[in-house]
Parts: structure tokens; sequence; C-alpha cells
């Protein structure tokens, strides 16, 4: 990935993931599930991909929601948008 790594990645995203859900850092595993093990509900993930969108100057289409269901799985999503974006 071009200017940003893995782990900062996984670490900038776990911060937003965070406020949004006001879920202390460390719960936020790359496999706890967003919306059973963290009480996200569909507001904060539309909030988490607007977040993403402005930190990182990208559009996702909001049919990726659905597959936002870890953080694991959000870092996926977001290297494949900064990588077209590259």
């Amino acid at each position: 990935m071009g200017e940003i790594d893995k782990k900062t990645l996984e670490n900038e995203l776990r911060a937003i993931v965070s406020e949004i859900t006001e879920v202390e850092p460390e719960k936020i595993t790359l496999q706890a599930k967003f919306v059973e093990d963290l009480g996200m509900d569909s507001m904060m993930a539309l909030e988490i991909l607007a977040s993403i969108e402005k930190k990182y100057k990208l559009k996702i289409p909001e049919e990726y929601l659905g597959k936002i269901s870890t953080l694991s799985g959000l870092m996926e999503i977001a290297e494949e948008f900064i990588k077209e974006k590259e």
C-alpha cells in the first residue's frame, strides 16, 4: 500500500470506530463483530463510512456497508479503495 502501511491503517480505522461506537479501542480487535460485540447500528456504520471517505478522500459505495462487520473487513475495503485511488 502506497503511503499508508497496514498497522497505521488498522490503528486509524480502530480510532474512527472507537469514536463513533464509543467503545474502547482495545476492545475493537480485528475480529470483533461490530453489531454483535460492539453494538453498532446502521447509523454508526454510515458515520464510519463517511469518516473513512473524508479521511482518505475516497468514495465507497453504500452497498459495501453490509460487508463491513469487523475491523478486518473494514480494512480490506479501505485498502481496496485506497489502492484504486493511487
